[in-house]
């Protein structure tokens, strides 16, 4: 165990050793906190290139040199402080250790000699009261409400992510129409076989039954139906789990107004969600315009309900990163500025990555993929000669099953390029490292939702692959997510403190 007086010996043998070999320092009043500082300035810079000039063996008996000077005139003069006698060896300990600087390479050493220059007392006090005082926070009543909160909203984003790829089985499966009607709140399920046989009858109404389940048996229209009703009862779940700690929340005072505001447009987004559902599922339930089609929803409005999906989804999640990561990671000025540099090639790579999803959405409502399950020429040649053929012309884009796999072939392409060469850039960017790791973790994912994809289109569309590839591209979205939210511009108060740090103060280093 350390005495008591420790410290402060310490702290006045390394005041007069500071005096007796940086004559600059002369005449100057130190503090502990100024000396703590400058003794790790001095470790780093001073006696690592000391230690670089000379062996151990050298310094070692200097300080001992320095250590029994300093006894001997301490006897003489009369101080508040008392020096026992193992300070020699305190100080021997204490710096012989620095030989380790001597490995450190020579830029951080320049580094740290440059950007160090004021004491830490101050620095921490104008950083933290410059953040604290421009900080708009959504959540109020301290770290608990925002730690609940934040749980709160992840849970609901994982819950709308469950849903999605739920919803994907249940497209892949053919059962989304096998519900003939709907009710804002729901019903019970069929409890007894006549009650089945009843639904089993007004399914046998459809034209997806005359056309492509006939003959279908009432066991085999369980399946179909319990996929159906699960994915609606899912959704009506998500309704309770959003709004009743939403209203717990307002209750408590822990939700700001502008955060109020925000959860309030999503939770109405996510009840239209429902008539958006019943909106798509009734196009299914109409008779095709000829015979020879497949019955099927309009591909409009399955673009409409799963892009509303993941507005929802993106919504939540940025809210919920917004409440647990109030301030974007900066640490220093460069990393701000290398942010800002990946914040412009992230933004058009995330737009790709969205308009990449959204056209998967069209290649689901057209079966377009399976067609051409070849790669990479589609069929024979590479570009169908089929693709222009509807009239008007912006019909092909959004109808055409050839040119609807064309487009989503060349975006998924593109999407992987742009990832690619974001990550790349950033090679040469000075980035916080959190963020390089982010995007090395989306390049990963970009690759494995095009292998993904591919996988899909070869094996002609298998359920499991099939539904791996839609939550792969909903992953991918979370990842290009919280690469935007991590390099966003930081706040005015963070930014004037971190150019306050970088600015030379009074004490200098040399």
């Amino acid at each position: 165990m350390r005495s008591a007086s420790e410290p402060s010996t310490i702290f006045f043998c390394f005041s007069n050793f500071l005096h007796s070999i940086v004559p600059s320092f002369s005449g100057f009043v130190f503090d502990f906190e100024t000396l703590l500082l400058i003794r790790n300035m001095f470790a780093v810079s001073r006696l690592g290139s000391l230690l670089r000039r000379c062996n151990r063996t050298t310094i070692v008996s200097e300080l001992k040199g320095f250590s029994r000077a300093y006894n001997e005139s301490s006897l003489q003069s009369s101080s508040r402080f008392s020096v026992p006698e193992h300070c020699d060896r305190c100080l021997i300990s204490r710096f012989s250790s620095f030989q380790a600087f001597k490995s450190l390479p020579k830029n951080l050493v320049n580094h740290t000699t440059r950007k160090m220059s004021t004491t830490a007392a101050v620095l921490n006090s104008t950083a933290v009261e410059a953040t604290n005082s421009g900080l708009k926070l959504l959540v109020t009543k301290g770290p608990h409400a925002q730690k609940a909160v934040g749980i709160w909203l992840f849970g609901c984003a994982a819950w709308v992510f469950s849903l999605v790829v739920l919803g994907g089985i249940t497209r892949l499966t053919r059962s989304g129409l096998s519900m003939t009607d709907w009710k804002f709140t729901g019903g019970l399920p069929p409890l007894t076989q006549e009650e089945w046989v009843q639904e089993f009858e007004k399914y046998q109404q459809s034209p997806e039954y005359k056309r492509i389940n006939k003959g279908m048996s009432v066991e085999d229209f369980k399946f179909i139906y319990w996929m159906e009703y699960a994915h609606r009862m899912w959704g009506r779940g998500l309704g309770l789990v959003f709004s009743f700690p939403f209203a717990y929340f307002i209750a408590k005072g822990y939700i700001t107004r502008q955060l109020g505001l925000r959860l309030s447009a999503l939770f109405a987004l996510g009840a239209g969600q429902g008539l958006i559902g019943w909106w798509m599922v009734k196009s299914g339930l109409e008779e095709p315009r000829s015979e020879w089609v497949q019955p099927r929803v309009s591909p409009y409005r399955l673009a409409t309900h799963l892009t509303s999906a993941f507005v929802i989804y993106c919504g939540i999640l940025w809210t919920a990163l917004s409440v647990v990561m109030p301030e974007a990671p900066s640490g220093a000025l460069n990393w701000v500025h290398g942010a800002t540099k990946i914040r412009r090639l992230a933004l058009p790579a995330s737009f790709i990555v969205g308009l990449t999803a959204v056209s998967g959405a069209y290649v689901a409502g057209n079966d377009a993929g399976h067609a051409y399950n070849t790669f990479p020429k589609m069929g024979d040649v590479w570009i169908p000669d089929d693709i222009f053929s509807m009239e008007p012309l912006i019909r092909n884009f959004f109808e055409n099953t050839s040119l609807v796999q064309l487009n989503h072939r060349i975006l998924a392409m593109t999407t992987l390029s742009a990832i690619g060469a974001l990550w790349f850039a950033s090679r040469r960017i000075e980035v916080h490292p959190a963020v390089q790791s982010l995007i090395g973790a989306t390049l990963g994912m970009a690759a494995l939702q095009v292998t993904l994809g591919l996988s899909t289109l070869l094996m002609y569309v298998p359920t499991s692959l099939a539904s791996a590839h839609q939550a792969g591209a909903l992953t991918l979205l979370t990842f290009t997510l919280l690469l935007v939210h991590t390099v966003r511009k930081p706040s005015p108060a963070l930014l004037k403190s971190l150019a306050s740090v970088s600015k030379p103060s009074t004490v200098k280093v040399l």
